[in-house]
């Protein structure tokens, strides 16, 4: 299942398969037209509240996993759609946050590649 990453800001590329973009606010600065999202799953991005608790704090990343995954168990069908899109070919979820290793993104990405999901 090839779910891949990357920044709202990094050029987009035929290799990165069918484009989700993963947060509750659209990329400052960046152009829909250019950004070439195939889906904009809001709902699947960290409630507001634990994203401003997470605030990119490694020394938080575990509970804001835990946390996350918690609430991405209450949207079944949208895992689902993501399991399924990645399933038939490469997804890349989109990401706006500086930090590249503890964001929603890549907690998304450990998520929905956990076998117990399907």
């Amino acid at each position: 299942m090839p779910i891949r990453l990357k920044r709202a800001y990094d050029a987009p590329e035929e290799a990165d398969g069918y484009r989700v973009l993963v947060d509750r606010l659209w990329p400052r600065g960046v152009k829909k037209e250019e950004a070439r999202i195939d889906i904009w799953l809001r709902e699947m991005a960290p409630s507001s509240d634990l994203r401003r608790w997470f605030a990119h704090d490694a020394e938080k990343w575990d509970e804001f996993k835990r946390r996350y995954f918690s609430e991405l168990d209450g949207h079944p069908e949208q895992v689902k759609q993501l399991i399924d899109r990645a399933e038939a070919g490469v997804v890349t979820l989109v990401f706006a946050a500086r930090e590249e290793r503890f964001n929603n993104a890549v907690a998304l990405k450990e998520y929905l590649e956990d076998p117990r999901r399907r």
